[in-house]
């Protein structure tokens, strides 16, 4: 009862903060948000999994090994750990490094989600020896690593198809087949039915945290596999170290025990349609509202606007969001959640990186690395950008034009960001008012000091945004 009252508290300070003439304006909003709000404290209750405490404070990185550099190896990846850590990148999580399935395969060097050895690595990325040295120098500049692991499929010629035919699904004449309802046709359907997969699939989970000591896992198409065997996985691998896991899904119930975090999928559609001017910036408080109370509040939630299924499959963020690209990458990087930054993003990558086949960055620093390692080391030194319990909550401040523009503000432990956004291509003339603005802060793009009181007059160009910090 003590977390309900502390929220509603809150709410009803972000509440009798806005404007008098605004106050029955959002009336729809606002009780969507104490739906949310009130609803995610019953799942409160929920138990948390075990999370690492260096976890709250991190940013996620993702390393496509193959297209990551020319030489497409460990050491090339190794190599770039310096500038991914002024970048400030917390967590890098590495696309599947193991041997890729030959029989069925797609294109000439094939999809990383067909695993030909859960216990081997890639030989075009090197030997188990440059991987533990990648992981020795990711920890030396106090970073993490976490693996992208399938546990759903194997590829067709994996070695278990012949020592252990019954680990996978067939169909009525005894034939292995892709999983159900897909075009994965480079890979075979394994059998969590079979608890002996469940044995299986745990212990070279566990391989590479014991061997290797890796810090945890992002899950590939985790809802295809059962959440009891992602909860007992779990329980395996804490009895060895305290892991971070990521689960490509969006399942409250896999925060109950196995996962820290999940994608915020919901979230990344609703930036593009944004974006498109198919819906308006409104449609954020309710997708927020509904997202409380749904999830408990311990859970991260992965904030992105550009992956490797985003990027090769739907295009670029700049495809998809165009001139707003930035605005939502400030957004996802400062919103409740922890931001994800696909390879390539920070120099401006503008093309889709081919799948199947060699495809190297070619990288060229750029304004963009400037802008995204300001956000991101904001993350990692600012309270309130904090994940999960660790984060200040968001504050709704409504505008006068809460169709085109989203203002929040987050607080914790004496750190505070204030983030205003226009969210359409038309420039913007609006005020807002709340006592939660006053106070000094830093521009966190030009490095200027800003003396804000409790009502801001605002003159936004398309798209443009604001950040200011303390």
């Amino acid at each position: 009862m003590e977390r309900i009252f502390r929220r509603f508290g809150i709410l009803l300070m972000s509440i009798l903060n806005q404007p008098i003439a605004m106050k029955n304006v959002r009336s729809h909003s606002i009780f969507l948000i104490v739906f949310g709000l009130l609803a995610g404290c019953i799942s409160d209750s929920r138990t948390s999994p075990a999370t690492p405490e260096w976890s709250y404070s991190q940013t996620i990185y993702e390393v496509n090994v193959r297209q990551f550099s020319e030489e497409g190896t460990f050491k090339a990846v190794e190599a770039q750990l310096p500038r991914l850590k002024e970048l400030g990148v917390g967590i890098l999580w590495l696309m599947p490094i193991h041997p890729i399935g030959e029989l069925n395969r797609k294109g000439s060097l094939g999809s990383y989600y067909s695993v030909k050895d859960y216990f081997d690595v890639n030989p075009e990325f090197g030997t188990k020896e440059d991987f533990q040295d990648l992981v020795n120098a990711i920890h030396a500049q106090g970073m993490y690593i976490i693996l992208d692991w399938v546990a759903n499929h194997t590829a067709w010629d994996n070695p278990i198809t012949i020592t252990n035919p019954e680990f996978f699904e067939t169909d009525e004449n005894g034939s292995f087949i892709p999983p159900r309802g897909t075009d994965w046709d480079d890979v075979i359907q394994l059998n969590f039915e079979n608890k002996d997969v469940w044995t299986y699939m745990s212990s070279a989970l566990q391989y590479w945290v014991r061997e290797f000591n890796i810090d945890g896992y992002r899950c590939d198409v985790a809802d295809m596999v059962p959440t009891a065997f992602w909860n007992e996985a779990r329980a395996d691998l804490n009895k060895i170290k305290p892991v971070f896991m990521l689960a490509e899904a969006e399942n409250p119930e896999h925060h109950e025990i196995a996962f820290e975090m999940s994608y915020s999928w919901e979230m990344h559609h609703l930036f593009n349609s944004i974006a498109r001017g198919e819906d308006s910036p409104l449609k954020l408080d309710e997708y927020l509202a509904e997202d409380r109370a749904k999830f408990p509040n311990h859970a991260f939630r992965m904030q992105f606007t550009s992956n490797h299924d985003e990027n090769s499959w739907n295009g670029t963020e700049f495809e998809r969001m165009g001139e707003a690209a930035k605005t939502f990458a400030v957004l996802s990087s400062t919103m409740e959640g922890m931001p994800l930054l696909y390879n390539g993003q920070e120099m401006g990558l503008n093309r889709r990186l081919a799948f199947f086949e060699k495809d190297a960055i070619v990288w060229e620093r750029n304004e963009f690395h400037d802008f995204y390692a300001r956000l991101f080391n904001l993350n990692l030194t600012n309270n309130a950008l904090f994940n999960g319990v660790h984060g200040g909550p968001m504050l709704r401040l409504n505008t006068e034009n809460d169709n085109q523009l989203f203002a929040f503000s987050r607080e914790k432990n004496g750190n505070k960001v204030i983030v205003i956004l226009n969210l359409s291509d038309a420039n913007v003339i609006s005020r807002l008012e709340s006592s939660t603005l006053a106070g000094t802060y830093a521009n966190l793009f030009d490095d200027t000091t800003v003396v804000l009181t409790e009502k801001l007059e605002l003159q936004l160009k398309p798209w443009e945004y604001l950040v200011y910090h303390k």
